[in-house]
């Protein structure tokens, strides 16, 4: 009786080790394993890749884990229960995006040692004290980059310097929400251009290839611009009215009579140099379709030209000095956990699922039918990481769920591909949210994209359903 009473004690205490919280995990991955196993349409390497994909999205939101070390260790779990590869892990930082990362790092590091991001701020800093002037300021440049700048990496790389020397006038709090609203404001106003996403120009392109159909450059101008205006206010004012702090100071100190002489000084040689490299390095990201190399090698080859010995404005020891080396296996693992969805097939399990739910709304009226798209859409970004990727999965299933019901294509297309623009619940769903992602003093936490996502992502289609049925109505759109 004894023996048993203290066999009972002893796990008691063993239980005892783990928090509410911690149970409360442990029985969600539980719960996981016993519904996935019910998935009679998946082979064993298919279950298991989605086991830890939605394993990764559970401890970085509800655990202080090392994003890196979870994303790391499932595609180490991943390789151990035989359902990939270990060159799942090696080709990982072969990734298109790692080294448009690295690249980015090391060109932000050149613009703030040339001393350009703090001119660049200064004259932002110059026109006012409020603290909501600069944002609205900060929101207008983002804003405006969409038009010239066909790349939310590309833009937040450009962003990222200047956001940190902008943020030595803010707390340490009010940092984390600079590092949230820049690359939000950048993904919303991607919808602006045709240009904006590559994920655009590969919708259009299979719009063309499949019905003969297209959204001109002009047409997508009116049909985008006003939407990605209000979208992007919205966005502005939910994330500082959800997360500016509420002790918060709402003005700083205007700059002082040395910081106004840095100002009017003429640029130096470095700083001409930087900026020379920036316009070059916009004018390789616009003419991709001319010259064939894509943004990341780009990237790169400006990273390269910034570290050239006794030219370039930057050593090679700082340059190396300036990736956040944490950041990038996180990227790299993060990618590889996506990517493993798609080749197990996954994916398209998902896609084939959707589709067969789709068809039931053959005689549904107009208003469900514009839900329905968005709601795919808008949600892709929860299973699909990557921008492209969700655009070359959905556009044909969505363009043949279109011709089933007997709808207008572009209309479907256009409508899709805004949609999947949205990606700001989790940090691995856009580039632009991965830069600012755990990176020095501005940075976010996970929880918060979470926290405004709640309310910003049913925002997102309630504004796209107001704009169909309205403005895109009168300027033509019709399902």
């Amino acid at each position: 009786m004894s023996t048993r009473i203290e066999k009972l004690k002893a796990k008691h205490t063993w239980m005892d080790q783990f928090s509410g919280k911690s149970k409360a995990i442990i029985s969600v991955h539980i719960l996981l394993i016993i519904v996935i196993l019910w998935i009679n349409d998946l082979d064993y390497s298919a279950k298991i890749a989605l086991f830890a994909f939605l394993s990764a999205m559970i401890l970085w939101v509800t655990t202080k884990i090392p994003a890196g070390y979870v994303a790391l260790a499932l595609i180490a779990f991943i390789i151990i229960m035989k359902a990939a590869e270990p060159e799942l892990l090696y080709h990982s930082l072969s990734e298109e995006v790692v080294w448009l990362m690295i690249g980015s790092f090391i060109i932000g590091e050149a613009v703030k040692q040339s001393g350009l991001a703090r001119r660049i701020t200064l004259a932002i800093l110059r026109r006012t004290t409020s603290k909501n002037n600069i944002l609205l300021s900060m929101t207008s440049v983002l804003f405006t980059s969409a038009f010239f700048v066909p790349s939310t990496s590309g833009r937040a790389a450009m962003a990222m310097p200047i956001i940190n020397q902008l943020g030595q006038k803010f707390s340490r709090n009010e940092k984390s929400v600079l590092a949230i609203l820049a690359p939000v404001i950048i993904l919303m106003s991607t919808s602006a251009t045709l240009i904006g996403a590559g994920s655009h120009l590969i919708g259009v392109s299979l719009l063309e290839s499949t019905v003969g159909e297209s959204i001109s450059y002009i047409q997508w101008f009116i049909w985008g611009v006003p939407f990605a205006m209000v979208i992007t206010l919205i966005s502005y004012a939910v994330i500082n009215w959800m997360l500016w702090p509420k002790d918060g100071t709402r003005q700083i100190e205007n700059i002082g009579i040395e910081e106004q002489a840095d100002l009017t000084e003429k640029m130096n040689s470095e700083e001409k140099k930087t900026l020379i490299l920036l316009g070059m390095l916009i004018v390789g990201w616009m003419t991709e379709g001319i010259h064939g190399y894509p943004i990341a090698f780009v990237t790169m080859v400006g990273a390269v030209i910034v570290m050239l010995p006794g030219y370039g404005i930057l050593n090679w020891k700082t340059g190396m000095k300036s990736v956040s080396w944490n950041l990038i296996i996180f990227i790299a693992a993060a990618t590889a956990l996506g990517r493993v969805l798609v080749d197990t097939g996954v994916v398209a399990w998902i896609e084939k699922e959707m589709l067969s739910v789709l068809q039931l709304f053959v005689h549904a009226p107009e208003w469900l039918i514009v839900f329905i798209i968005l709601l795919v859409t808008v949600t892709s970004h929860l299973y699909i990481t990557s921008h492209t990727t969700r655009a070359i999965v959905f556009i044909p299933s969505l363009l043949l769920f279109s011709e089933t019901i007997g709808v207008d294509p572009t209309t479907v297309v256009f409508l899709s591909l805004l949609g999947m623009n949205y990606c700001v619940t989790v940090p691995v769903s856009s580039k632009a949210l991965l830069l600012f992602y755990e990176e020095g003093e501005i940075s976010y936490d996970a929880k918060q994209l979470i926290k405004i996502s709640l309310f910003l992502m049913p925002l997102y289609i309630v504004i796209m359903m107001l704009f169909y049925f309205t403005y895109w109505q009168w300027m033509g759109m019709q399902l």
